[in-house]
């Protein structure tokens, strides 16, 4: 199945905030020690046989680039790695030098789809998650998958 990346535009709105909610429950993430709302973040969509496939979100800063969220609504069609390559290919043109990403000690998923897409587990920021937990989103679950989440993980992929 072909799978097409566009970035989200602003009559996405709606449906950005759609898929956010239907997976996190909120737009508003806690991640390195602050609250955003992903929502307002620039993005790409993927489609699939015209209806959405996935969603990234991002911040793009001068020499790196930071994936906010990434979401696979329909997982096994190759949405996920086709919206990291878009995003990729739109951070090396604008000259950063990488792009980068948080994800929590319990989400194993994650760690393994990246490491396989070319990212490397760059830091550990320990206990990053429960500190964000007391201080500015009691609502982070305190386990998935029969572990307890606790610490924030960077990964990162050089663009040059």
């Amino acid at each position: 199945m072909n799978v097409v990346v566009r970035p989200v535009t602003g009559a996405d709105r709606d449906l950005v905030v759609d898929l956010l909610s239907a997976a996190w429950g909120t737009t508003v993430m806690a991640v390195h020690g602050e609250l955003f709302d992903a929502a307002d973040q620039p993005g790409f969509f993927a489609v699939a046989e015209g209806e959405p496939a996935g969603l990234l979100t991002y911040r793009a800063g001068d020499d790196d680039w930071e994936i906010t969220t990434l979401e696979s609504v329909r997982p096994g069609l190759g949405a996920g790695t086709a919206l990291l390559d878009a995003v990729g290919a739109a951070a090396a043109a604008a000259g950063a030098r990488r792009l980068w990403l948080i994800t929590t000690n319990d989400n194993v998923h994650a760690l393994r789809f990246y490491q396989r897409r070319g990212f490397d587990l760059v830091a550990l920021h320990r206990d990053a998650v429960t500190r964000s937990r007391q201080t500015l989103k009691p609502e982070i679950p305190l386990a998935a998958d029969g572990i307890h989440i606790r610490h924030e993980l960077e990964l990162e992929r050089l663009l040059r």
